[in-house]
């Protein structure tokens, strides 16, 4: 099946014409330009503030001028992930999809749909002539995906709408009223390097799921880091290992699949054996959850410098102590996760170390605690330690109107009741609302699975559900007081 045949055909027709414009995080000069263009055809009132947010304004369609104003908004952004095998260049390159049953995935990268499909049905929205809505302020920002910048860079007084309908969350019979905060915890340092002493060996772990740091940091998913810090360390036992390389991982919001290292040891064939033996019980371990990984651990050769027995036992001994996955479940939410961190990024080279976190909470104290457990881990191994990107979460509010009246109409569209919930991913609202407090706000979406990683799909039939849920939010939007 084509996408275009897809119903309902108007999102997938605006999702494949964003999913041809390159979009990384950081990188969305392309697409700012593709939307305010969008915007601009339609005749609609169109800018692009100072940091890059798109908003469109549409006035209100016939006998719904009295209506509470709303503001649509989704992210332009997107993680850009693509399996090894996989030779593809988010900067310049669409992406390509593909037709699998009732998904929509695509071919070897992330598909992009979040928050892609939230944009395309904005401009669906945008679009129409036949979708009864109030007015509307159609909010595009930028970088949510590495660092919120285009959140945090929106000022007061560029929105005037009473309700916000952020359109970012992955499970269709959801309603999101509340979200965790942010904060990068960067652990660096240099050191010099020497001449490796012994043999080489590569340590190599893949296959794994990966996934949403926040969404599905619960799942005892395997980290690629975690993992190769563990086969490390039992070259500590004897002291004589040196550390020539490290690169696993990649965005600190996608739980990391891959890892590799070049170590120098005394004896090769020793190392191998003895770190077999920790492969097996780690391949036990993970068997149910990651089915797919691969422990290589192998003779290699490299004509790259090592660094020092000691500084090499330093790193491996930070790489054990890291906290990584849930550090507290919420006592007051069920099931929802507190506080988290996410190992995301560890690189040596050159003798250069730079390890990621994302630490996640949606209580600001324990987001500043496990951060600064993370601190003094690096610091008492004398490494430097920088906090960045830190940004809020966002306090549910589940007596507001607009969540009574979404609760309503979902339950008597679908026969059932919506979970309303709060989620450990970091959603935009949170900062957003910072400037503009009294602003309702909900996120819902459609079913995607896989987010963060080359996996994502998106469910059609969830999609077709999504579209019909949102036009009839739009259509009985309350009157202004």
């Amino acid at each position: 099946m084509e996408l275009s045949n897809i119903e309902p055909q108007i999102i997938w027709k605006n999702f494949s014409k964003l999913n041809a414009v390159p979009r990384p995080s950081k990188k969305e000069g392309k697409v700012i330009a593709f939307i305010k263009e969008f915007g601009e055809n339609l005749g609609l009132e169109t800018t692009v503030d100072e940091v890059g947010n798109v908003i469109i304004k549409k006035p209100a369609t016939a006998g719904m001028e009295n209506r509470k104003s709303v503001i649509l908004q989704s992210h332009l952004d997107m993680v850009c992930q693509k399996n090894n095998d996989i030779n593809f260049d988010f900067d310049t390159e669409g992406i390509k999809m593909e037709v699998d049953g009732d998904w929509v995935k695509a071919k070897g990268t992330t598909l992009g749909a979040d928050n892609g499909l939230g944009v395309a049905t904005i401009m669906s929205i945008l679009e129409s002539s036949d979708i009864p809505h109030p007015a509307l302020e159609a909010l595009f920002t930028i970088d949510e995906e590495t660092g919120m910048t285009g959140a945090l860079g929106l000022k007061p007084g560029q929105l005037t709408g009473d309700i916000l309908l952020n359109l970012d969350t992955e499970e269709d019979d959801e309603i999101d009223i509340g979200c965790a905060g942010g904060i990068d915890v960067t652990i660096t340092q240099n050191y010099e390097v020497e001449a490796a002493k012994g043999q080489i060996v590569r340590i190599e772990v893949k296959g794994l799921q990966g996934g949403h740091s926040g969404m599905d940091i619960h799942k005892g998913l395997g980290n690629s880091n975690i993992i190769l810090g563990r086969l490390l360390y039992v070259g500590l036992e004897k002291e004589n290992i040196q550390l020539i390389s490290i690169d696993g991982g990649g965005l600190r919001n996608a739980i990391p699949r891959e890892a590799v290292a070049l170590v120098s040891v005394r004896n090769a064939n020793e190392f191998i054996e003895e770190t077999t033996q920790l492969k097996k019980e780690i391949l036990e371990e993970f068997a149910t959850v990651e089915p797919n990984i691969h422990i290589n651990l192998e003779n290699s050769t490299s004509s790259e410098k090592a660094l020092s027995e000691e500084d090499s036992r330093k790193i491996i001994l930070v790489l054990k102590s890291l906290h990584n996955g849930v550090y507290r479940m919420s006592p007051d939410v069920k099931d929802l996760v507190e506080s988290s961190n996410n190992v995301a990024r560890v690189e040596l080279k050159g003798g250069e170390l730079k390890i990621l976190n994302l630490s996640r909470s949606s209580v600001e104290s324990t987001k500043n605690s496990v951060a600064e457990q993370l601190k003094s881990i690096g610091e008492l191994a004398g490494m430097k330690v920088e906090f960045s990107g830190s940004y809020p979460g966002w306090k549910p509010k589940p007596g507001s109107e607009i969540v009574q009246l979404m609760e309503k109409i979902y339950t008597e569209k679908f026969g059932e009741k919506p979970h309303v919930v709060a989620c450990h991913a970091g959603l935009e609202c949170g900062i957003i609302g910072a400037n503009y407090p009294e602003m309702e706000m909900v996120s819902f979406g459609p079913t995607i699975r896989g987010a963060h990683s080359p996996d994502e799909k998106a469910n059609i039939p969830s999609t077709q559900k999504f579209w019909s849920f949102t036009k009839d939010i739009l259509a009985n939007i309350p009157v202004k007081n």
